[in-house]
């Protein structure tokens, strides 16, 4: 029997989670200076505050005991802090379940999280370090990185009708629905879809969840928008957990993914897809994904956050399902020698960004494919969606509207780099940087930099380049020549920006 299964048992628990400000607000409040400790995975700080906790919040403190940190809770306690759903109910319900000393523990991890504006609950299965063992094959994953870091990457612009494809606790089902019309969600796994469905009900959503592999639940359907954080990891081909593999080997999913998309997404609409890919040795891992491309008719920004060498890649997967440590190294023994068959030298870690053609639209598919490392330099949905906006621009301005645009410089450092010389110190390199920019960077000569620290939005760029030529002495027309690709570039990374 699935969890969570009876409607007003999960009605219920909403209203005595509410009730008791179980939110990262309130949570944060009852931690206090402790929540830092705790957010770092210091549970014992976080027990000390519940302990000490005021006579207000003592319903509280006994939920985070209970539903963050995992500890066994006296039946009486959990009733005072759940009487509407009643403990009984929650143990039928798979919520809680009953100790050997006659108390009740926490079966499913049920959390507070925001987006900044709301506050959800989120329901899923708890991780290897709050259960004994390793976690079972249709295993739940709750909040975890790549999930936040999608989570901030999808532009929030409103559309109509959107597709979270690997739905999982339904994290990103609840993020779309500030800007989504209506949103199907799909998922292999049963279980994840059991849970999300949970986690709808408790934030008063509706989704359409549908059970099914890929595009298999949505044959025939078309979106605005698209996101997915799917089984993603490169292996073997196994099915050992649904959360992680896919059983398909090396990056299939991911590829076939990138291939089927474009058939499924309305004209301009845009899909967000987190996904890992083989890095062969000897080969360029933008060929690769490239080659994922070729042929969809799709424009793309492809950014590589992180590279993994095979040993710190596997060792990662194996240490998340708390599996024994003699299993975890036969398994890691494995999947390493399946690495070194296929010549694999890492594995990129980021995300693809694909946008159909407008109704009408002429252009060649537009697709820069980079590597952005930087801790500063996360993708935002407004950084993404610019992104586009500026390739856009650019296709459709010419040369000549270029010169005669008045442009501005957007908020940037100036970055020198010089060594040692017989006149004391002599630059060797320069760049301005946008900072909060994904890959906003530009090397710059003398020439350059003197420009963009021209472009104030005064005058109209062809008549700035003049007055930079007749300062150093060189033709016009050449100076333009060479300036022009400086500043396509320096639009396409948001440094500079039409002001007119």
């Amino acid at each position: 029997m699935t969890p969570l299964h009876t409607p007003a048992v999960v009605d219920a628990l909403a209203t005595d989670l509410r009730a008791a400000a179980y939110t990262t607000d309130g949570v944060a409040e009852l931690l206090g200076a402790d929540a830092g400790a705790f957010s770092r995975g210091l549970s014992w700080s976080a027990l000390r505050a519940t302990e000490r906790a005021p006579d207000h919040q003592r319903q509280l403190a006994v939920l985070v005991r209970l539903l963050l940190l995992g500890t066994e809770e006296s039946r009486e306690r959990v009733a005072g802090a759940l009487p509407t759903a009643g403990v009984d109910a929650l143990v039928a319900d798979g919520v809680l379940e009953t100790t050997a000393r006659g108390g009740v523990r926490a079966a499913l991890d049920i959390r507070p999280h925001s987006d900044g504006a709301t506050d959800f609950l989120v329901v899923s299965d708890l991780d290897a370090g709050q259960r004994p063992g390793p976690v079972h094959a249709d295993h739940v994953l709750g909040i975890g990185g790549a999930s936040v870091s999608l989570a901030h990457a999808v532009i929030r612009e409103p559309v109509g009708r959107a597709l979270d494809l690997g739905t999982g606790c339904g994290i990103q089902a609840l993020h779309l629905g500030s800007h989504c019309d209506a949103i199907v969600a799909t998922d292999t796994n049963a279980r994840a879809l059991a849970l999300a469905a949970a986690t709808a009900r408790l934030n008063a959503m509706t989704w359409d969840l549908r059970r099914g592999s890929l595009f298999e639940p949505v044959a025939g359907e078309r979106f605005d928008l698209i996101v997915s954080n799917p089984p993603f990891v490169v292996g073997t081909g196994s099915l050992d957990y649904q959360y992680r593999d896919s059983g398909m080997a090396g990056d299939a999913l991911c590829r076939t993914m990138i291939e089927q998309v474009g058939d499924h997404l309305e004209p301009g609409g845009t899909a967000q897809i987190m996904a890992n890919w083989m890095v062969v040795d000897g080969q360029d891992w933008r060929d690769r994904v490239a080659g994922w491309l070729a042929g969809t008719g799709l424009h793309a920004w492809v950014v590589q956050r992180e590279f993994a060498d095979p040993v710190s890649y596997v060792s990662l997967w194996t240490s998340d399902a708390g599996e024994l440590p003699e299993d975890a190294a036969r398994r890691g023994g494995q999947w390493l020698d399946w690495f070194d068959e296929h010549r694999i030298a890492g594995v990129g870690m980021g995300m693809i960004t694909v946008r159909a053609p407008r109704h009408g639209e002429r252009r060649a598919p537009d697709q820069v494919l980079e590597e952005i490392t930087g801790a500063g330099e996360a993708l935002t949905g407004p950084e993404v969606a610019a992104f586009f906006a500026r390739r856009e621009y650019l296709h459709d301005t010419t040369d000549e509207q270029l010169l005669a645009a008045r442009l501005s410089t957007a908020p940037v450092f100036l970055e020198e780099q010089s060594l040692p010389g017989p006149d004391g110190w002599q630059v060797v390199g320069a760049a301005v940087r946008r900072p909060g920019g994904p890959g906003a960077v530009l090397g710059v000569d003398e020439v350059s930099r003197a420009l963009l620290a021209g472009c104030r939005g005064e005058v109209p760029l062809g008549m700035l380049i003049e007055l930079l030529a007749a300062t150093h002495g060189v033709d016009d027309a050449a100076l333009a020549d060479a300036a022009l690709p400086v500043v396509r570039e320096a639009i396409g990374r948001g440094i500079l920006y039409q002001a007119n």
